[in-house]
């Protein structure tokens, strides 16, 4: 009799073949020795990391990972044989063929990425997951057929940069922030000579619009004074002479001008004369 324990299968031997495999837990039979012999195999899950890495990118940079794989043998008679078979039953044998894959895959897998996909300050860029998945993609298989182990979970546990791809990656970052500066200084400088443009041709507009305005209603000021002047002359021809001369001389003598001229002449005969049809009356004899 044998028992077998819960997290782990029994693999019955026969004259060192593998016969049968137990995997419900409790107590199961065997031949004695040395017709039938009993092999423990542990299911349990376990955990193996890669060790760091150096791997490159697709835009030929290097990177530094490190990976953990978890994995089981699964309880499965045909997975449990290979994994005798392959790993002579030594988990510590399985995990160091599986940090041998996981270099492998990294390897193959960073070379699919770039860098900026990998290591992003804008999470919108980051492919981590999708890198992840692939790696897991890639394993999973390849262990399973190989060492009939399944692969639960893969992921990265440290992602670092070498000095010198961390002197490459500022230096295109540098230039990334320059062409980007350079193409938003050009694109501000075309809509401020667009704003400017616009600017000028409506002030041009305007200009003109207020021109033809302020010559429309001159000209109708200066009609409406010649009306002003005609219906003047008509009603008093003698008045509107007069003060049309007094406004010739409005606009020509001011405080600082000394003129010498006749006073019988237009328009300073109007001093002289006073308005027209005052005439000088004769005075009227006194009585006596």
């Amino acid at each position: 009799m044998l028992q077998v324990r819960s997290g782990e299968a029994v693999v019955i031997t026969r004259f060192g073949d593998p016969a049968r495999v137990l995997l419900r837990p409790g107590l199961a039979w065997r031949l004695p020795q040395p017709f039938e012999s009993a092999v423990p195999v542990d299911l349990r899950l376990r955990a193996t990391s890669s060790g760091l890495q150096d791997v490159g990118t697709r835009d030929g940079l290097r990177v530094i990972m490190q990976a953990y794989v978890a994995w089981q043998v699964p309880a499965d008679p045909a997975h449990i044989a290979r994994f005798l078979r392959a790993a002579r039953n030594q988990p510590d044998e399985a995990a160091r063929q599986i940090r041998t894959f996981v270099g492998s895959a990294l390897e193959t897998s960073s070379s699919g990425f770039a860098l900026g996909s990998l290591v992003n300050t804008d999470p919108s860029q980051l492919r981590l997951a999708q890198f992840e998945q692939q790696l897991r993609r890639q394993l999973s298989q390849q262990l399973l057929d190989s060492y009939g182990v399944r692969v639960v979970d893969v992921g990265l546990e440290r992602l670092t940069l070498p000095a010198v791809t961390l002197d490459a990656t500022v230096a295109r970052m540098r230039a990334e922030r320059d062409t980007l500066a350079a193409e938003r200084t050009a694109a501000g400088n075309e809509q401020a000579a667009a704003i400017r443009a616009d600017a000028a041709r409506d002030a041009r507009v305007l200009r003109a619009n207020a021109s033809v305005e302020a010559a429309r209603i001159e000209a109708q000021a200066q009609a409406e004074a010649a009306r002003v002047y005609g219906a003047a002359y008509q009603s008093d021809p003698a008045l509107y002479r007069t003060l049309r001369s007094l406004d010739t001389l409005d606009h020509i003598v001011n405080a600082n001008t000394r003129l010498i001229l006749r006073t019988d002449a237009a328009p300073f005969r109007a001093l002289v004369e006073g308005p027209p049809g005052l005439e000088a009356k004769p005075a009227k004899a006194g009585k006596r």
